[in-house]
């Protein structure tokens, strides 16, 4: 067995040594969920799927990255967080998705909200009141996530920041059958897991997770043409011009996918927005992504390591957005739009925002505008991160979506 090693904590050859250490209980944590994880994979014969690594990592119970105890959202590595989302980066980016969010809600006739993997709660708590604000007649807001911890926060954070409309806040164990209204999910489809499957001297593997030598260790099995992999072989030749690869490493989204047939099935009236980062099929399988898309993040440091402390990282890949237009679609849905992050809130209205701030008062101006500009600039979030949505029962397009629509690139 050829395998590739890497160490289930922290090797002292790699440039992560320059990480901060986890303290006691957090690295006791993360031993008890190597030993999950190692138990995982004997008895699935000695090699367990990576996405089954990855779901293991990131939800297993009390244990995982999400259903753990660990920070993960805020603005530097001294709050022990590993990474800045929108809503922790600007209060400004709910107040702009407030506007298309009310547009939906009133050109679909519903009245009720949903969010998916809330975060701190800063997004739910900036949307309620910036919808008050606009007059938009909804009901309740109900909130879908894992993490108990998180919910908690969540739970706080709309107390604080919204008092007089958190008793519209709901936390869900289960989807509803059917659900009219709005759906939000930003940053929810990056964190599904993911299969890696590497194409070598003009065959097909699946990279795994075995236990070798007291550690974890990727190996490649051969792996038939299922239909994902029959998908990307065909779009590595059409996006490369049939470039021959020695090895062309890259990932499946089958857990996105489903997730997203689950909401647009679930979805009977009104519209669902998804905000990430990623590409359309012919970009995300271009030759310059021979490696994929798999990254790591702690500390708000990026690096390429999955089993540097378990359940104490963020494990995350980009979307595939093609995949889940069509995903979405197959269900009945429409396609409402597609287009850069910048040119969404652009277009829901940056600069009618902005003007509500007073030049003046430049301790609160300059910050908010460097803020937006990080949203909106492409070398920061303005063209990595996409807005794709899907809706049932609205005629004609959201505003946010009229111009620099990208539908046609999917």
């Amino acid at each position: 067995m050829e395998a590739l090693i890497y160490n289930a904590g922290m090797n002292p050859n790699r440039p992560t040594d320059s990480l901060p250490a986890p303290g006691a209980e957090s690295l006791a944590q993360s031993e008890a969920l190597i030993n999950l994880i190692r138990e995982r994979i004997v008895a699935a014969g000695g090699w367990l799927p990576f996405d089954r690594y990855m779901d293991l990592a990131l939800y297993a119970p009390g244990l995982g990255y999400y259903s753990g105890g660990a920070t993960k959202f805020g603005q530097s590595s001294d709050d022990g967080s590993d990474f800045v989302t929108a809503p922790e980066l600007s209060p400004l980016f709910a107040q702009m998705l407030a506007r298309p969010v009310a547009q939906a809600l009133r050109n679909s006739g519903t009245r009720w909200l949903m969010e998916f993997g809330a975060g701190t709660g800063k997004l739910a708590a900036g949307l309620l009141n910036a919808l008050v604000e606009l007059g938009a007649d909804f009901g309740s807001y109900a909130i879908v996530d894992l993490s108990g911890e998180l919910r908690a926060r969540q739970k706080a954070t709309i107390d604080k920041l919204a008092r007089s409309l958190a008793h519209k806040v709901e936390w869900l164990d289960a989807l509803p059958d059917s659900f009219e209204g709005v759906v939000i999910g930003n940053e929810v489809l990056d964190a599904m897991p993911v299969r890696l499957v590497v194409l070598k001297l003009g065959a097909w593997h699946e990279r795994g997770v075995v236990w070798l030598n007291d550690r974890f260790a990727l190996d490649d099995r051969p792996v038939a043409l299922d239909a994902q992999v029959e998908l990307i072989d065909t779009a590595i030749d059409e996006a490369n011009d049939d470039e021959p690869f020695a090895e062309y490493l890259t990932e499946t989204h089958e857990a996105a996918l489903g997730f997203t047939k689950t909401i647009c099935t679930m979805l009977a009236r009104g519209a669902a927005f998804f905000i990430d980062y990623g590409f359309p099929r012919r970009e995300f399988y271009h030759a310059q992504r021979s490696g994929g898309t798999l990254m790591c993040h702690y500390r708000h440091r990026a690096h390429a390591d999955p089993f540097l402390y378990p359940g104490l990282q963020d494990i995350t890949a980009h979307v595939e957005f093609t995949g889940i237009a069509e995903a979405g679609t197959e269900t009945g849905a429409d396609l409402l739009g597609f287009t850069s992050q910048a040119r969404f809130l652009m277009n829901a209205g940056t600069t009618d925002v902005l003007d509500e701030l007073d030049p003046a008062d430049v301790n609160r101006f300059l910050p908010a505008a460097n803020a937006v500009q990080k949203l909106l600039s492409e070398a920061e979030m303005g063209e990595l991160f996409k807005v794709i949505a899907f809706s049932r029962g609205i005629p004609g397009m959201i505003d946010a979506f009229a111009g620099g629509d990208r539908s046609h690139t999917l």
